[in-house]
């Protein structure tokens, strides 16, 4: 019986250490930002606690170019999985369904991004805008060229993704609290939902192999709804998925049916 003791307190205790606090990051502001913020954070705060959210917690952005939709997720303060928090449909996207080549293309990026406070604009030209960090390491082994590539108001595009001035001032805004909370915000941008049928539909574009690719880390969120880590190797993504938040209960139930 000591033994067991020892050992879920030695689980309890890898779990606790695991699991970093945050640490809090200053974010750029300016003048349009705070006005946006006086007429609507309150609201946008509300609204979070309406669906037993909080403003402030980790941010997860997906894009699909079909469908034409951008969705926000958000971390459940009862547990470690993302939850919808609401769609915004996409005015204005550039280009065709598959990745940006080159500068210039007009083509909108597909593929696994991170926004941090560096790329954040509140002065923007379109309203306001982050940049996706493109191009990634795997862009840059592919060598992919493009600058500036962003989700921002304006309905406007060129190789970016611009939803109404309304609808990126709550993305913006709890991109920014994320952010400024110690969360880094990633940001999964595909094709289409990354089903079977739709690739067989789209297989003629000729985009399938990368698709597929993509796939996997489409596959690794809907599983367990933790957005994996995803890095380049060997000019393929691949990904670091986090164990299920009951994964440490499903050892201790492992561990005392071994005794």
């Amino acid at each position: 019986m000591i033994r067991i003791s020892l050992i879920l307190c030695s689980l309890f205790l890898c779990a606790c250490v695991t699991t970093p606090t945050p640490s809090p990051q200053s974010v750029p502001t300016s003048e349009r930002l705070e006005q946006v913020k006086a007429q609507r954070l309150a609201s946008l705060a509300q609204e979070f606690d309406s669906q037993g959210l909080v403003l402030g917690a980790p941010v997860f952005i997906r894009v699909f170019k079909s469908e034409r939709m951008v969705e926000a997720w958000v971390k459940s303060p009862e547990k470690d999985t993302f939850v919808p928090f609401k769609s915004y449909p996409i005015c204005k996207f550039s280009g065709y369904l598959g990745p940006k080549l080159q500068e210039g293309d007009h083509q909108a990026p597909e593929g696994f991004y991170m926004v941090s406070s560096e790329q954040l604009n509140p002065n923007s030209r379109f309203h306001l805008s982050f940049d996706l960090g493109f191009p990634n390491a795997y862009d840059r082994a592919h060598r992919r060229t493009g600058s500036l590539l962003m989700i921002h108001g304006g309905c406007k595009s060129e190789g970016c993704f611009a939803i109404t001035d309304g609808a990126m001032e709550e993305v913006y805004m709890m991109v920014e609290a994320s952010i400024a909370g110690g969360a880094d915000v990633p940001v999964h941008i595909f094709p289409f939902r990354m089903t079977e049928g739709n690739l067989a539909m789209h297989y003629a574009l000729g985009w399938n192999p990368f698709w597929q690719n993509l796939k996997e880390g489409y596959d690794a969120f809907e599983q367990i709804k933790i957005p994996p880590k995803a890095r380049h190797q060997s000019y393929k993504y691949v990904f670091e998925t986090p164990e299920r938040p009951d994964s440490l209960g499903v050892l201790t139930n492992q561990i005392l049916r071994a005794f």
